[in-house]
C-alpha cells in the first residue's frame, strides 16, 4: 500500500478497488483497519530489517595475538573517558605483572593517549609491514595521534575515518597481549559500530559524570552495546565529588550518585567512583597517569 493510500485510510477513506468510489469509514472501522495495517507493516518491516542486518553485519575476526578486548566508552565527550582508559590499562598491568597490556586509541578526531602516556613519534614498521606500537610504562600504545602532527586537525569524511579505524584494528603488530584496552570516541556512531561488529569484545566500560545531561548519553551508549551484543561490564562514575583541600568540605559539583541511579535502571554494577581532583588532572596533563605516578594515593586507591 502506497503512502497516499495510507494517508487516505488514516483520514477516514477506504479505497475499494481501482476505479470504484471511495467510501467513508466510521471511527471504529478506521481504527481497526489502521491497527491491522500498522501491525502487518510493522512485522514486515521487522523481518526486512533482520534480513538486511544479517547480510550486512561483518564477520567478527579477532585481532591477532590479542586475548581479550575491553572498550572504554562514553555517550558524551569531556567526562574523563580517556583518563579512565589510560589508568585502567596501567592498573591491569600493575595488578598482575605477568600480563601484557596494550592501549588502542580509536578517537580519530581527538586522540588523547599520546599526551597522557607521554609518547611522541611515528610507529616503526615490522618486516610484515605492520605498525609497531609505542611503549611506555609497560603498556604498548597505538593512536592516530602518532600518525598526524600534534596540532593538525583531522578533517576527514566518514569513509576516510573508517579506513583509518580498519588500519588501527588490522595493521598493528601487537605481539602477544592478554588485554587490549580500547579508548573509544564519544557517542554512538560509525566508529563504535565498526569496532563492535568487527572484533570480538570481552566487555564495555561506560564512563559518565553524575550530571543528568551526561547520564542521558551514557544510557544510550550502554543500550548501543547491548544491541550489538557486547557485554557491558558496568559504569564508572567520574568527577563524583570535589573535596576542598583546605577545609575538606565535599561538594557534588555535577550532582550526587547519578551514575548509581542509572546503574540500577540498567541492572549494572558501578565499577568505581573517581573524585574530581587536581592530582588526577595534573598527572594526565604531564603524561604521568596517576595509577603510575601516585599508586598509593587516595585518588588511585579510593
Amino acid at each position: 500500500m502506497g503512502s497516499w493510500q495510507r494517508l487516505l485510510l488514516f483520514r477516514g477513506v477506504s479505497l475499494r478497488g481501482g476505479a470504484r468510489a471511495c467510501a467513508p469509514l466510521c471511527g471504529r472501522q478506521m481504527l481497526v483497519c489502521w491497527r491491522q495495517l500498522s501491525g502487518a507493516e510493522s512485522e514486515t518491516l521487522k523481518q526486512r530489517r533482520t534480513q538486511i542486518m544479517s547480510r550486512g553485519l561483518p564477520k567478527q575476526k579477532p585481532i591477532e595475538g590479542v586475548k581479550q578486548v575491553i572498550v572504554v566508552a562514553s555517550g558524551k565527550g569531556g567526562v574523563g573517558k580517556s583518563t579512565t582508559a589510560v589508568n585502567l590499562a596501567l592498573a591491569l598491568g600493575a595488578n598482575d605483572s605477568s600480563k601484557a597490556v596494550g592501549l588502542l586509541d580509536v578517537d580519530v578526531y581527538g586522540p588523547s593517549v599520546p599526551k597522557m602516556m607521554n609518547l611522541k613519534g611515528n610507529p616503526e614498521l615490522s618486516e610484515s609491514n605492520l605498525m609497531r606500537p609505542l611503549l611506555n610504562y609497560g603498556v604498548a600504545c597505538m593512536s592516530m595521534g602518532f600518525l598526524v602532527e600534534e596540532t593538525a586537525p583531522v578533517v576527514w569524511r566518514g569513509l576516510m575515518v573508517m579506513s583509518a579505524i580498519e588500519k588501527l584494528l588490522r595493521q598493528v603488530d601487537w605481539g602477544q597481549l592478554d588485554y587490549l584496552v580500547v579508548d573509544m570516541p564519544p557517542g554512538t556512531g560509525d566508529v563504535q559500530l565498526s569496532v563492535s561488529q568487527n572484533i570480538p569484545i570481552s566487555g564495555a566500560v561506560i564512563v559518565s559524570t553524575p550530571q543528568d545531561i551526561a547520564l542521558m548519553d551514557a544510557h544510550k551508549g550502554a543500550e548501543m552495546f547491548r544491541k550489538v551484543h557486547v557485554p557491558v561490564l558496568g559504569l564508572v562514575q567520574n568527577m563524583s565529588v570535589f573535596q576542598c583541600p583546605k577545609c575538606r568540605h565535599k561538594t557534588h559539583i555535577f550532582g550526587a550518585d547519578g551514575a548509581r541511579r542509572l546503574a540500577r535502571t540498567l541492572d549494572l554494577d558501578v565499577l568505581g567512583d573517581v573524585p574530581l581532583h587536581l592530582n588526577i588532572r595534573e598527572a594526565s596533563d604531564t603524561g604521568q597517569p596517576i595509577v603510575f605516578s601516585q599508586p598509593e594515593s587516595d585518588e588511585t586507591l579510593g
